[in-house]
């Protein structure tokens, strides 16, 4: 019986010094706080993203981690793709803006 009840006290022992070494090493259990409502985790603006903005995106690494090469490429083709529209949006709204601007003379436009 009473060697029992030392192995018993013993494996109460090892039992409680490992709950104490993994709650030191992993933390007691208590949360983040959220995020505000206009933040994101990897820092993107709330409104319009640009080129820029996807370019200087920078993911944080967790254990399994991720190839950044393969990363950096997809942000590298998406930033670029981004500015690509953003010039042909842009392009386009300039010659809207010309045409509304130009005046329309009186014999147009009336059929004949």
């Amino acid at each position: 019986m009473g060697t029992a009840l030392i192995y018993l006290l013993s494996v109460a022992v090892v039992g409680a010094a490992v709950f104490g070494i993994a709650t030191v090493v992993f933390g007691r259990g208590e949360e983040l706080a959220p995020l505000p409502p206009t933040a994101t985790p990897t820092r993107l603006p709330v409104g319009r993203i640009t080129g820029p903005d996807v370019r200087g995106l920078r993911f944080p690494q967790a254990v399994r981690g991720y190839r950044m090469g393969d990363v950096d490429w997809v942000l590298s083709r998406l930033a670029a793709e981004l500015d690509r529209t953003a010039a042909e949006r842009d392009d386009l709204l300039d010659r809207i803006a010309a045409l509304e601007a130009e005046p329309v003379s009186a014999g147009e436009g009336e059929p004949g």
